[in-house]
């Protein structure tokens, strides 16, 4: 039985699907929203409590009996917990369990790793084939009854017998030419995937260093995969990619390096204070809203964000800006403008910087504009080519510290050691304040690290700490430099597979990395 607003506690069992947190269904991420508790492997599906509401707790032990006590709980588990799930049997116990404590409780299916672990690898499950068969490795002894296979055979839980398993289909009649693939690490950035045959499944997986929970599938559809493999052919695909920045600014950064398979670690290295005297920006704010200013040019989301509080500090909104002309040096601005309320009045076409926006700003005209000023609301170490370009260009200029920036504390010690020991395949910097206090607080990327700049200065600062600079952005935004950094892993990766290797990231290329067989 089941109910979707229970009165007395509920109990639900909700699979959470092969790895990959984007399989997980819409049924399951409702579940988990309204959850009081949940139990999960939080070392697999820690990232799955994002789903959940503050405060959550982290449950374990009779979760019968809390549900009994009228709490809404949410047991996680992995693939679908009704198809060759590992705790199947541990769910009937617990459903006899509900049905006795009168609680109700519902099963909710989850994405099969028999399924999505082969389509990740290319493999079409069932096309074109008679039979598709799931086999559990832990419960099977008689492999020759399963050489008559006419389609894809998938075994679970037989990494460890893979070889013995292998001679046994081929002693039950399976030709010993019949392709193979073992995956492990299914749907995430850890896939790895090896093409074999049953003659040669021994010397090909013997170096592989496979773990669980692996698949291993067995048929012609294998064959499929140099043409449908698109997941482990991502040009970044398993990078660990260091981004010197706030969780809240590299938020799309970190979206568009994951559409490239990579893994996104974000590090503050600076941090974002208030001026140290607030009367400046107490006056700015005064003139803004008395008509003082023709323009204001906003060079960054973090003005926007110090602006906007100083409104709320004095009960006023976007409508202070009304009559006023309003700049956004680039994208992530006119973004933080638009939340605001605000739509700019001038974005730069085409460089996103203090020099793209004096190439599009109007000069000042006595006969147009009433008023020649503009406020700028920046930071402390803003650099001075706005104000020139602005002053050359006949405007008076109000350039007010509106945020201190100082520099962030450490990373965690393992953040550190991975950054100086090449545990890092790459790293975006977005400024030359970025290289300074990631050096400062880290200290220097190791050797085998990509490092990715956005423009020349920043090359100039990142060669000045002695770092080898391997990709530069065509244009100075982020989101063109992590475009770059895939057009780098793309070109490797083709280099490598050109010369008879397999690709690798540029972390398992120092020395002591594990090295798996082509």
């Amino acid at each position: 039985m089941s109910s979707d607003s229970p009165t007395s506690g509920f109990l639900a069992f909700v699979g959470a699907g092969p790895g990959d947190p984007n399989l997980l269904t819409l049924r399951a991420a409702e579940l988990l929203a309204k959850a009081d508790a949940v139990a999960l492997d939080e070392e697999l599906f820690g990232s799955f409590l994002r789903h959940c509401r503050e405060g959550v707790e982290i449950a374990s032990g009779d979760l019968v009996k809390r549900a009994k006590a009228g709490q809404f709980v949410v047991r996680l588990c992995e693939g679908d917990p009704m198809l060759f799930s590992s705790i199947a049997r541990s769910i009937e116990e617990e459903v006899a369990a509900c049905a006795a404590a009168e609680v109700d409780f519902e099963i909710v299916p989850g994405v099969p790793p028999a399924t999505a672990v082969l389509t990740y690898a290319g493999i079409p499950p069932a096309a074109d084939v008679p039979e598709f068969r799931i086999v559990d490795a832990a419960h099977e002894q008689d492999w020759a009854a399963h050489a008559a296979c006419q389609g894809t055979l998938v075994i679970y839980n037989g990494l460890a017998g893979a070889v013995a398993i292998g001679k046994a289909l081929v002693a039950g009649g399976k030709p010993d030419s019949t392709p193979v693939a073992v995956s492990s690490g299914g749907t995430t950035t850890e896939q790895y995937t090896v093409v074999s045959t049953l003659a040669r499944l021994q010397a090909d997986i013997k170096h592989a260093g496979f773990t669980e929970p692996a698949l291993i599938v067995v048929g012609d559809a294998v064959g499929q995969r140099d043409k449908l493999s698109w997941f482990e052919t991502k040009p970044l695909f398993g990078w660990r990619v260091l981004v010197p920045r706030t969780k809240e600014q590299s938020e799309r950064l970190s979206e568009q390096l994951t559409s490239y398979g990579a893994v996104p670690e974000e590090v503050p290295t600076i941090s974002v204070e208030p001026p140290r005297t607030p009367q400046q920006m107490d006056r700015a704010i005064k003139g803004l809203v008395t008509g003082r200013y023709e323009w204001v040019a906003f060079t960054s989301s973090n003005a926007v964000k110090a602006v906007r509080e100083k409104f709320e500090e004095y009960g006023l909104d976007a409508r202070a800006f009304a009559g006023l002309k309003v700049a956004a040096v680039g994208d992530a601005t006119a973004r933080a403008l638009v939340e605001f309320g605000v739509k700019p009045d001038l974005l730069p076409s085409g460089e996103q910087s203090s020099e793209g926006l004096v190439a599009e700003w109007p000069p000042y005209d006595s006969m147009l504009d009433p008023i020649n000023r503009v406020l700028l609301p920046r930071a402390d170490i803003s650099t001075d080519t706005l104000v020139a370009g602005l002053t050359e260009l006949g405007w008076e200029c109000d350039d007010v510290t509106a945020y201190r920036t100082v520099r962030a504390a450490p990373p965690p010690a393992p953040t550190r050691e991975a950054i100086k020991g090449g545990g890092f395949d790459a790293v975006l910097f977005t400024s030359s304040s970025t290289v300074r206090n990631l050096v400062g607080i880290a200290g220097k990327p190791h050797n085998v690290t990509v490092i990715a700049v956005i423009g020349p200065q920043t090359a100039k600062t990142a060669e000045e700490f002695g770092l080898r600079v391997d990709v530069m952005a065509d244009r100075p935004s982020a989101s063109a430099l992590a475009a770059a950094l895939a057009a780098y892993g793309a070109k490797q990766r083709q280099a490598a597979l050109a010369a008879g290797d397999s690709p690798r990231r540029p972390s398992q290329n120092r020395r002591g990395a594990r090295r798996r067989a082509k």
